[in-house]
């Protein structure tokens, strides 16, 4: 398969963009993908880049997008921090990624059993790691369930996987909030700002709608 060109991602459209995430993460379920010439594809995107998708995730290392969407060199703006949450500088690269760039799909992509979040059920501290457990607490606070705070701690993975799923919910709203240009884009159809879960026991990841 050969690296995008100007042209190839002129073409796609936000729901192609997304589509073609979809399909690849079933080709990487299914062991399934493309045959890639990776070192042609460096040498075809030495003079430019034409990515059609922008994902933030973790940087869990069981989780990388480019396998997990079953993707080349060239193909993705890969935004990667504990946690998922975004920052100034994280919208910053998401706009010149969207707006400057040419992605077409922006996704937000949370993890099962994922360290970060287990961090902020348990209210870890711990130097700079601190802070960052702090951007992800309030997706602890906005889950109800269960009340019993004996249950609401990483031991119980059920309630981690509901806070991950609550931060990346969280993290499309600050997007929306916080980002005029992004919110503007997906406002006139230019781009779809999209959620997902990725299961790190079957590699599947789940859209939300």
């Amino acid at each position: 398969m050969n690296a995008h060109t100007k042209e190839s991602q002129a073409v796609m459209t936000p729901q192609t963009s997304l589509q073609a995430l979809k399909e690849g993460n079933e080709r990487f379920v299914n062991a399934t993908q493309v045959v890639r010439d990776l070192n042609a594809q460096v040498a075809a995107t030495s003079t430019g880049q034409y990515p059609f998708a922008t994902v933030l995730h973790c940087i869990d290392s069981r989780v990388s997008a480019e396998h997990v969407f079953d993707q080349g060199i060239g193909d993705l703006f890969s935004i990667r921090i504990a946690g998922n949450f975004v920052n100034e500088d994280i919208l910053g690269s998401m706009e010149f990624a969207c707006k400057l760039a040419g992605t077409k799909v922006l996704v937000v992509l949370g993890h099962t059993a994922c360290g970060a979040v287990k961090g902020a059920c348990d209210h870890a501290r711990m130097g700079n790691l601190t802070a960052l457990i702090n951007k992800i607490e309030p997706a602890v606070e906005a889950v109800n369930l269960p009340e019993d705070e004996a249950s609401r701690t990483s031991a119980n993975i059920n309630f981690v996987n509901t806070v991950a799923a609550k931060n990346v919910e969280m993290t499309l709203s600050d997007i929306r909030n916080k980002s005029a240009i992004l919110k503007e884009m997906e406002a006139n159809g230019e781009l779809i700002i999209v959620g997902g879960m990725y299961d790190i026991s079957n590699g599947k990841v789940t859209f939300y709608a």
